[in-house]
């Protein structure tokens, strides 16, 4: 095992798989960024950066997934670098596409960083992102050399992950909330609770099967689990097919009503508010 330079634990402070921001804090290990701007990461590729949209609320941010972005993690390899009075510029290709680079060099311990950066070399950024005139570049603000190509890897599932939780597990939550309003006085709509989604939908002519997935899914025991539930477990509690069962899931999750979690075995209810 490699030690990876990224911290699941604080990029996700939520726990588990249900991230409170979907971001990742500076990494001690750069020691030239420990007093730079202390903002979170965003671990992203070039495509998406390319893909971004101008934020509305702040015209100096990107929306990357419906997450305003600002400074971002990047792994990719060093092209064209060129040495200045003040700044060392360089192309990053990450293999999705490239993007322009510059890093300051303001005092000793910048310029010793970027001595070892060479063309060729892969290596993991810390930056800012910057747009000019429709033109994305980053502001580097730590340089890191790859040591182990597992880093790599390890940075494009980092990617997909947040990608697939800023996408799809907020979507279902958003949809179960939309979907399911219950009126709160003064404080206008708020999330229904597991028995008010059970008993609402009931009501509505949920299947009897699919309403048997829901009710165990929501109980208390099964909410406060990580990972959620398999579906070899629903179908060995229920007593039901595992085929019917996976009707059931799919029916559930087109209504908004339970995610996947770490693959598509596995089951949580969005209903746990």
């Amino acid at each position: 095992m490699y030690a990876s330079q990224f911290d699941g634990n604080a990029a996700f402070s939520g726990g588990g798989f249900m991230p409170s921001q979907a971001t990742q804090t500076l990494d001690t290990g750069f020691s030239s960024a420990k007093n730079r701007d202390n903002q979170g990461l965003l671990p992203l590729t070039v495509k998406q950066i390319s893909e971004a949209s101008l934020s509305n609320d702040d015209k100096s941010n990107f929306v990357v997934d419906g997450v305003d972005v600002n400074n971002v993690t990047m792994v990719g390899r060093v092209m064209n670098r060129t040495e200045r009075v003040t700044d060392i510029a360089f192309t990053l290709d990450d293999g999705t596409g490239r993007i322009e680079c510059n890093r300051w060099v303001n005092e000793a311990v910048d310029s010793k960083e970027m001595e070892g950066i060479q063309d060729g070399m892969y290596v993991q950024i810390h930056g800012h992102l910057k747009g000019f005139q429709g033109k994305r570049h980053l502001v580097a603000f730590a340089v890191r050399p790859v040591t182990d190509f597992n880093e790599i890897t390890c940075h494009f599932l980092e990617c997909i992950y947040v990608h697939l939780y800023n996408t799809k597990v907020k979507a279902h939550m958003m949809s179960s909330v939309m979907n399911n309003p219950l009126q709160n006085g003064s404080k206008g709509y708020q999330a229904a609770t597991p028995n008010q989604f059970s008993g609402q939908f009931g009501i509505d002519g949920l299947k009897d099967i699919d309403q048997k997935v829901l009710d165990h899914l929501q109980q208390p025991s099964n909410l406060g689990r990580e990972k959620g539930v398999h579906r070899d477990e629903l179908a060995q509690h229920l007593k039901i097919p595992l085929d019917k069962i996976m009707e059931s899931i799919r029916s559930l999750e087109e209504e908004g009503l339970i995610y996947s979690t770490i693959d598509e075995c596995h089951y949580k209810s969005t209903g746990n508010g």
